[in-house]
């Protein structure tokens, strides 16, 4: 068996949604809302499915979801690309990672990630053949240092993978996306942009995809993603965008990888992503209100909760309450107040932070509300 992935363990999102079963707990681990998802795309793609084309449609996607992706992005980032050489259509956004790793990774080639990173990455990396270099990040900003990234880049730097708005809860701006380029420019290095939040960020910030900085155009992989986009998680919907000379290598990953993504899906997203900006702007400020009602709640009982910039996710620092580590610290919330959270420590491979708990938000108010009455008494 290969040993890159007969030695990975249970995923922490497995054992903790395990042990909220179990408990009968309240689930805030996994990230997903509980919400449906808009009806009108939902019923599109019903359409699509009972009075459209059901056989393999283009390998790399539906000619009108390419359009819109590529209007989309013209409109809400100001990016100009060109759909029929510059866009791809991915069974989502892990499939476009691992497509990009496969496609751009030669056997020794070095990797620069980011911790915390997403549990997919690493297994990635290293079933490509790639030598990852970790960037540690801190909280409560997790900022990029020059100091930090001068540490992981080197001659033999190939590939950085990037997620932007980041797991858990930041989002970069300019002044990091600048340094990060002036290092990518370099080394000579393609970035990987996993930009799946793009659309979930608040306080009147706006995303910045790295691809708009001066001379990445044609040093990055832009990755976005439907299913966050429209809280539509299980549909698997990615986009794909870079210059036409890394796109047609990246083509024949996904070609030997999933091939196809089904095609109502497709028609589904691509209707979806014209819809007016009113929709993004309401959807923003829904999950702003849901983020700002469990904060609250957190605050009013006494616990410590660090900044969230974007995504469905609100992290607390532990170390105020005596905590040290915070897998046991989520393993005795399940038990003994039955809410489910993710310890960060997860999404680190080396030196991680252990004081860092996160929680989803992207539910129901009587979801949060039960959450906080059963946490009533942790932080005092």
């Amino acid at each position: 068996m290969n040993s890159v992935l007969a030695g990975l363990p249970t995923t922490v999102f497995e054992v903790m949604s395990r042990l909220a079963r179990e408990a009968g707990a309240i689930n805030l681990g996994q990230g997903f809302p509980d919400d449906p998802g808009p009806e009108d795309v939902r019923a599109r793609a019903a359409d699509a499915v009972v009075n459209g084309w059901n056989q393999y449609p283009p390998m790399l996607g539906l000619p009108e979801l390419r359009k819109a992706v590529a209007e989309h992005y013209a409109l809400h980032q100001g990016l100009d690309l060109d759909a029929e050489s510059e866009v791809m259509i991915t069974s989502g956004a892990t499939e476009a990672i691992a497509g990009a790793l496969f496609a751009l990774i030669e056997p020794g080639d070095e990797v620069v990630l980011f911790q915390p990173m997403y549990d997919a990455y690493l297994p990635l990396v290293r079933r490509a053949g790639g030598v990852p270099r970790f960037v540690t990040l801190t909280p409560p900003h997790w900022r990029l240092t020059e100091e930090a990234l001068a540490a992981a880049f080197s001659p033999r730097t190939k590939v950085v993978l990037f997620n932007n708005p980041l797991n858990p809860s930041v989002v970069y701006g300019r002044e990091d996306l600048a340094l990060l380029a002036s290092f990518c420019e370099r080394f000579g290095a393609i970035a990987i942009c996993d930009e799946v939040w793009e659309h979930i960020v608040f306080d009147g910030r706006r995303h910045v995809p790295l691809m708009s900085l001066p001379g990445m155009r044609e040093r990055c992989v832009k990755i976005g993603s439907a299913g966050k986009i429209f809280s539509l998680t299980g549909w698997k919907v990615g986009f794909v965008s870079a210059a036409p000379d890394i796109l047609r290598v990246l083509a024949k990953a996904h070609q030997f990888l999933t091939f196809t993504t089904p095609p109502n899906l497709q028609s589904a997203v691509a209707y979806g992503l014209g819809k007016e900006m009113a929709y993004f702007e309401g959807m923003r400020r829904d999950f702003a209100r849901s983020r700002d009602r469990f904060t609250q709640g957190l605050r009013s009982l006494g616990l410590s909760v660090l900044p969230s910039e974007g995504t469905y996710f609100v992290n607390i620092d532990i170390a105020p309450l005596g905590e040290e580590d915070d897998v046991a610290f989520c393993k005795r919330l399940v038990a003994e107040r039955g809410v489910a959270a993710i310890p960060v420590s997860a999404f680190y491979h080396e030196n991680p932070v252990r004081n860092v708990v996160r929680f989803c938000f992207a539910k129901k108010d009587a979801t949060l509300d039960g959450a906080l009455e059963r946490l009533a008494g942790l932080g005092r």
